[in-house]
């Protein structure tokens, strides 16, 4: 694995010890201090690929190594889809959570990808972002691990200015005067190995799309409180230059990772994450 040191970037911590949020007086708040895997700092990938599919395949593949061993530092992402798509989890039924009809009407695929959790809509504006981590048994819990990854982004987000709070199982919500609204939803998918953690963070999307394209969720943490996808969503306004500092610097990715597995996030494409079969799998 070859990597050069970003000396702009952070500085090397142990991985997933989190940005800490400043206090009302300035003092930062006492982090908390789990981990994920080794003690070491996470590695930055950027990668310029531009399909969605070519996207969920790469975390894939990354989990994959990071199971059979051959990660041994937390991998940091993040990317945007280049048009609207729909992307459902690995174990919903799209057409309880999808309006197929308006996505054909407006030209919109759906892919399925790895992980659990329910539909979501990616496109402009939509950051995604992914942490692949070597996983000890010690803490392969999930409510342990949903604190591992959230805790740090929000507060990260906290500290670029953002009153972001954590709510429901993997959701991040903005506060804002007329009440709680969802920024961020996240999944994860586990293997003895390792663990993919990835998920959104609404920044300048066009929220109107996802009341469009979806239906209302089958099931909805209690802080949704029924409110349709554009009385329960929000947008950061961070812009994508400072949500990527906010994901280095929550994940302490400080050096850049250079190689990526090519060969297998191309198999995975054309054997999963463009098929048919594996989108259609629970209709």
């Amino acid at each position: 694995m070859r990597q050069t040191t970003n000396s702009h970037g952070p500085g090397p911590a142990a991985a997933f010890a989190p940005v800490a949020p400043r206090s009302p007086g300035g003092l930062l708040a006492k982090p908390a201090a789990v981990l994920l895997g080794p003690a070491a700092p996470a590695e930055w990938l950027a990668v310029a690929i531009g399909s969605v599919a070519e996207h969920l395949a790469l975390d894939e593949a990354l989990l994959e190594a990071a199971h059979e061993g051959r990660l041994t530092r937390p991998v940091v992402r993040t990317w945007t889809a280049l048009k609207p798509t729909v992307v459902v989890g690995s174990s919903s039924r799209i057409d309880d959570e999808v309006d197929r009809a308006a996505c054909v009407a407006a030209g919109v695929p759906i892919l399925r990808r790895p992980s659990g959790g329910l539909t979501v809509v990616l496109g402009p504006g939509c950051v995604m972002w992914s942490v692949v981590a070597p996983l000890t048994a010690a803490a392969a819990a999930i409510d342990r691990i949903h604190s591992a990854v959230l805790e740090p982004l929000a507060a990260a987000l906290v500290a670029a200015g953002r009153p972001i709070l954590r709510r429901g199982s993997s959701d991040l919500a903005l506060a804002t005067a007329d009440g709680e609204r969802k920024v961020s939803g996240n999944a994860l998918r586990l293997r003895r190995g390792g663990v993919l953690y990835h998920g959104t963070l609404l920044d300048d999307f066009n929220l109107d799309l996802v009341g469009h394209l979806l239906r209302h969720p089958p099931r909805e943490p209690s802080y949704r409180a029924h409110r349709n996808h554009a009385a329960f969503l929000a947008n950061l306004e961070l812009g994508r230059t400072a949500i990527d500092m906010v994901v280095r610097l929550a994940f302490t990715a400080a050096d850049e990772r250079i190689s990526w597995p090519r060969a297998r996030v191309a198999e995975l494409v054309r054997d999963r994450y463009s098929s048919r079969d594996w989108t259609e799998r629970l209709g």
